[in-house]
């Protein structure tokens, strides 16, 4: 007997082998449909059972593995949802992010509030001289899974399900490593992007800076715009993988999977998912005009609001193929 997960992301079952074989030659299920044998806990791809080997008779479309076995992933298959579309709405998103934020204002101000205590302490630590690279590097280890936490926090508050302050560390019981990778690859292959800028520095400013002689605008220049132009491919990548912790809490995939499934979905709208990373750019820059007092507000806003545009553009509602 199993358990299924559909492509409405409901679980169907038991189910005996039988009617899973008659599944697959009807095509309701297939090789990345998430079953799990009555009475276990771990759920697997249907292509990992030798059972249904024969009857499957395919590769499958998506072989990416789970990072980690806490249960279903949420929402429609990956094969479903990389076949979907969606209609990204910014102003829609902002607004159901204050709602959330107003019923959940407790919940997501203390969630928000750890957050920038743990990060403005390290980064304290890390000024300290000498020993500051060592918190620097902590940083490194510690940040991916707390913003993983957070972001998925965010979500059980958007879905209305149960939630506490602790959540923020839920990053660190569940894919430690993935949400380390998560947060550190992507930002290293965007940082690339910037070697051209730093090479147009080095051929320019350090031969003055070495012979001492005075820097003018025309030494600056060339490297100014080499940046600018540096700037297009690091923001086309971050904007594409801004989704890529989020994905490895919720959808149970590893770093790399996330980043290719963040990648394949934003590049659908791509202007609309940059339109809305630049309005959380304002809303942030109106915490730090007010003091930055403001981002004990508005971080949780921007992170509600992104998790609006998650839910919107990973869980749209598609019919159920079982």
């Amino acid at each position: 007997m199993y358990k299924i997960i559909g492509a409405d992301g409901n679980e169907y079952g038991p189910v005996t082998g039988d009617q899973i074989h008659f599944w697959i030659t009807e095509g309701r299920v297939n090789a990345q449909t998430r079953a799990c044998p009555a009475g276990a806990t771990e759920w697997q791809p249907l292509g990992a059972f030798s059972e249904f080997a024969s009857a499957l008779g395919m590769e499958p479309k998506l072989n990416i593995p789970p990072a980690f076995p806490t249960g279903a992933p949420t929402g429609p298959s990956l094969e479903t949802l990389l076949d979907s579309d969606y209609s990204l709405d910014i102003g829609g998103c902002v607004s159901r992010g204050v709602d959330v934020l107003k019923e959940q204002f407790g919940l997501l101000f203390s969630a928000g509030l750890i957050y920038l205590a743990i990060e403005c302490v390290i980064a304290g630590l890390g000024a300290i001289p000498f020993v500051g690279p060592v918190f620097s590097l902590v940083n490194l280890i510690v940040v991916g899974p707390l913003e993983g936490g957070l972001f998925h926090l965010n979500l059980q508050a958007l879905r209305r399900k149960p939630a506490s302050v602790g959540d923020v560390f839920a990053g660190f019981r569940h894919a430690f490593g993935q949400l380390i990778l998560g947060r550190i690859v992507p930002g290293l292959l965007a940082g690339l992007c910037l070697i051209p800028a730093l090479i147009t520095a080095g051929f320019t400013l350090l031969p003055a800076t070495l012979h001492h002689q005075a820097l003018g605008p025309k030494n600056f220049i060339p490297v100014i715009l080499v940046g600018a132009v540096c700037l297009i491919p690091l923001v086309l990548l971050q904007v594409n993988w801004i989704f890529t912790l989020p994905l490895i809490m919720d959808k149970k995939l590893a770093f790399w999977p996330a980043m290719q499934t963040s990648w394949k979905m934003v590049s659908k709208h791509w202007w609309s998912v940059f339109g809305l990373v630049m309005v959380l750019g304002l809303i942030n820059i109106v915490g730090v005009l007010a003091c930055c007092v403001g981002l004990l507000f508005t971080i949780p806003l921007g992170i509600a609001t992104l998790m609006c545009a998650y839910e919107s553009i990973f869980s749209p509602k598609t019919p159920a193929n079982t």
